[in-house]
């Protein structure tokens, strides 16, 4: 998956920390980022962005630091442009680790730019200096980034396995399994009945956690499930979130063109009889 890299990161909140000539900056605009998609460092260095505020410190992989600039009118060389985060998933053999970077700044760079307000007072919010937090000067109030909690679900039929498409217009083009948010007051467990119940329409059981993996564009931690279809495997399908719902056989089972989500691990794994 695309956080199994060599080196882990390391998120040590260092407020201080100044970026160097050979820093990694990341430079995005809504759900476009700066990038030169057929280079092997595909994103810029902080010696080859023009931007007028301070960067931010967000993290590290290995001995490699990445900074963030919020200013929208920073500019690079031409070989540069904005990309959308998603297209970069087709180079992940390449820059495995510098997408994982990429995935988890865009999170970062989502709550940042979000809460330079209070959402209590209205009044402007600025990095804490102990830990990573924006706190409001006027009134005190502290936001932390948020994560949210979800479930991808391989629902089971035997040798088979429920492999869906998301309905058109969500930007995916490839096999999924079911997948969807938690809600307030749900275990875990409990989004994997309700989801599966309103993507297509079945009762499971015998349901077990198999892994969970942080997924930066929808800024998730995502919680993967195997279960058993309960009873009825008559799929009803929810057109409003699938294009599709089909009992797969394992050998027909095709996966995903990349190795990066936990989706692709699960439907393999099922494929090759380890789940």
């Amino acid at each position: 998956m695309i956080q199994d890299i060599a080196e882990r990161l390391d998120n040590s909140y260092r407020p201080d920390a100044e970026s160097s000539a050979e820093d990694t900056l990341f430079v995005f605009r809504d759900m476009d980022v700066l990038a030169c998609e057929y280079m092997s460092a595909p994103f810029p260095t902080a010696a080859e962005v023009k931007h007028d505020d301070k960067s931010l410190y967000l993290f590290s992989i290995g001995d490699r630091r990445f900074f963030l600039t919020l200013d929208r009118e920073a500019s690079a060389p031409e070989k540069f442009s904005y990309v959308n985060v998603r297209q970069l998933r087709r180079r992940h053999d390449a820059v495995r680790a510098e997408l994982f970077a990429m995935f988890t700044a865009f999170h970062l760079y989502k709550w940042y730019s979000s809460n330079k307000f209070c959402g209590s007072c209205g009044a402007p919010t600025s990095p804490d200096s102990k830990e990573r937090a924006l706190r409001c000067g006027k009134c005190g109030a502290i936001m932390y980034p948020r994560i949210a909690p979800a479930v991808i679900v391989g629902v089971t039929n035997g040798d088979k396995l429920l492999v869906t498409r998301y309905a058109k217009g969500r930007g995916v083009g490839f096999d999924a399994l079911v997948a969807g948010f938690t809600e307030i007051g749900e275990t875990l467990e409990q989004t994997v009945e309700r989801e599966v119940m309103e993507e297509v329409g079945l009762r499971v059981k015998n349901i077990r956690y198999y892994k969970s993996q942080p997924w930066g564009l929808s800024g998730t931690m995502l919680s993967g499930f195997y279960c058993d279809v309960d009873g009825d495997d008559t799929i009803t399908l929810d057109e409003t979130e699938l294009s599709s719902a089909v009992w797969t056989e394992r050998g027909d089972i095709v996966g995903q063109p990349d190795d990066l989500s936990l989706t692709n691990e699960m439907m393999k794994r099922f494929r090759d009889g380890k789940a």
